[in-house]
């Protein structure tokens, strides 16, 4: 795991570079997951169809980390790393930690891809950074952790 500082949806669309939103694994009545804050918001408003996508692959696969394509040639894709149950709930430490082993297996079969991933659980999940870096420090150097947030 590498530590860097910048915008993660810079990293979108280059060429061996894959973003990871966090996520939460609630599905409202209508089948679409919430997506109201944070880097899922943020993937919500650049894909409208998301929220529904993902809602159906909560209800059959579970909260668990999948990749989803973004585009139409299948070129482009975002993975999904959930870091809470309920949209209204602090980040859960060990689903974060479940969350990391799967994106580690997924960044070991792809290891000439970057992943970005934000802190996670640490801004709408309401998690300090101090806590959640140790449970994900043995992520392979191909996962970058992104803040926008210059530590001093």
């Amino acid at each position: 795991m590498k530590e860097i500082y910048g915008n993660m949806w810079d990293f979108y669309g280059r060429d061996n570079y894959i973003v990871c939103i966090t996520t939460n694994g609630f599905v409202k009545k209508d089948g679409t997951a919430v997506m109201g804050r944070g880097s899922a918001l943020e993937a919500k408003q650049r894909w409208p169809w998301f929220p529904k996508a993902l809602g159906e692959s909560i209800r059959k696969n579970g909260n668990v980390v999948r990749i989803f394509n973004t585009s139409e040639d299948n070129i482009d894709g975002i993975v999904v790393f959930p870091v809470k149950h309920n949209w209204w709930e602090m980040g859960n430490l060990e689903l974060i930690q479940e969350s990391a082993k799967d994106l580690e297996a997924f960044a070991i079969g792809a290891s000439d891809h970057i992943f970005i991933l934000g802190r996670p659980g640490c801004n709408n999940g309401r998690l300090e950074w101090k806590d959640v870096k140790p449970l994900i420090e043995f992520l392979p150097d191909n996962v970058h952790v992104i803040t926008r947030k210059v530590i001093i």
